[in-house]
């Protein structure tokens, strides 16, 4: 492929449009909303200890909490039950 030869190092010969078409796959794979928490220090200490017994990061800890409560209350929709069945 033509193009101009990667900047950040010449020898992986890798042309410009090759580079774009990665960042933009990569910005598109995440549409995870960001922002900032404020949350009580021993709060942020259960949920840090809950995440490592279960293996997740913190953010994965509260992303899990706040989906399987939201689901309970029926504003978002269960996607593990089996689809055509109410």
């Amino acid at each position: 492929m033509r193009g101009k030869i990667c900047t950040a190092c010449s020898e992986c010969r890798q042309s410009l449009p090759i580079i774009r078409s990665v960042t933009k796959l990569i910005v598109v794979s995440n549409p995870k909303k960001s922002f900032v928490l404020r949350i009580d220090t021993e709060v942020y200490k259960a949920l840090e200890k809950w995440a490592a017994d279960e293996f997740r990061s913190v953010n994965g800890q509260i992303e899990w909490i706040l989906s399987q409560k939201l689901k309970e209350a029926k504003r978002i929709k269960d996607n593990e039950k089996p689809k055509g069945k109410p």
